[in-house]
């Protein structure tokens, strides 16, 4: 792990108003149309601690992995602040020929900074051994050589649970739940301080699931990671996350200790969600409630105005068609964007 340790007063990571677009050629169709722009990251602004957990949560395309990746500045985030142990991430960048393209400084900090991918074959080289795999960040940072960085390597294999001697083995020679520890291998190989976790689970079986779930809360323990757990699996981020952030439409609706989102939601949406993870005791599934949402999440190339919730929010008032709400306190710890709730 690093040794640069934050203040006590100052998140790891402090994001402020980011936003993410992507032009599109046309909003016609076959037909053609004015050139527009995705919408996919609108005024996303949350912080960190120095070893907590925060849950990403929301349906597909709310925006949650375009956020991941701009926190990492995988993706050039066109407004915002991205504040990473207090330097301005989002300021690494330079224009040359043209392009935006990272600067010394951001590389520098990759090594303190990782990523675990949602597809855990697609993510691996499969022409690659999985000791040639987790070795590749020890190699561009120039650390360990020869036999230090194989007894790395197999360390590493054995701190996520896979038998050492598989280094010679190659992705295709292994199930999905053990590339996916491959992958968190080589996310571990450099230490980092922070780590985002891209729906890593999505692409497993139920059973596999529960395993890499237990496996990155021990991590988290083991070694005081940070993590930024992205899913779209509210029953999955709650075992995981001290904190979640849920999102619509690019935008952050609701922000609040786990146990506050799953016991006392706000939102109507955070609502509707909880409301759709199943039940343990049947007697209690068959007699509650079920929050149903009418219509289609909107197009983030046209987005409604007002709240972005409103067309699908079964207590909209007019002024919900008129006006955006702002994410705002309404207890200790707790955040909400709506109009309705005080």
């Amino acid at each position: 792990m690093s040794t640069s340790v934050s203040p006590p007063d100052r998140p790891l990571l402090d994001v402020r108003d980011l936003a993410v677009r992507f032009p599109v050629s046309g909003s016609g169709g076959w037909f053609g149309g004015k050139p527009g722009e995705v919408r996919a990251v609108d005024g996303v602004s949350f912080s960190v601690a120095r070893g907590e957990t925060l849950g990403l949560v929301g349906e597909s395309g709310c925006g949650k992995s375009t956020t991941g990746r701009a926190v990492l500045q995988l993706l050039r985030p066109v407004a915002g602040e991205v504040i990473f142990d207090g330097q301005p991430i989002h300021e690494f960048w330079q224009q040359r020929g043209g392009r935006w393209r990272w600067d010394r400084r951001l590389r520098d900090l990759r090594r303190r900074m990782q990523m675990i991918f949602q597809d855990p074959f697609a993510s691996l080289n499969p022409r690659m051994t999985v000791e040639a795999i987790v070795a590749e960040p020890l190699r561009n940072f120039a650390v360990a050589s020869g036999s230090q960085r194989r007894e790395r390597v197999q360390h590493l294999l054995k701190t996520v649970g896979l038998d050492p001697q598989v280094i010679r083995r190659y992705p295709h020679e292994f199930s999905g739940g053990q590339r996916q520890r491959i992958g968190i291998a080589r996310a571990l190989a450099l230490g980092p301080d922070l780590i985002v976790a891209d729906e890593p689970i999505s692409a497993l079986d139920v059973s596999i699931q529960a395993q890499i779930i237990n496996l990155l809360a021990d991590l988290r323990n083991d070694l005081q990671l940070t993590l930024i757990f992205i899913a779209h699996d509210l029953a999955a981020v709650r075992h995981v996350s001290d904190r979640i952030a849920v999102m619509y439409l690019g935008r952050i609706v609701e922000l609040a200790a786990t146990h506050t989102i799953i016991e006392q939601p706000r939102h109507p949406y955070t609502q509707a969600l909880i409301s759709a993870v199943p039940l343990p005791d049947p007697a209690q599934e068959r007699t509650r409630q079920r929050v149903v949402l009418a219509g289609d999440v909107p197009s983030p190339v046209n987005p409604p105005s007002g709240c972005p919730f409103h067309t699908r929010c079964p207590l909209r008032e007019d002024r919900c068609t008129r006006e955006v709400p702002t994410l705002r306190p309404v207890a200790a710890g707790h955040e909400v964007a709506c109009h309705l709730v005080d």
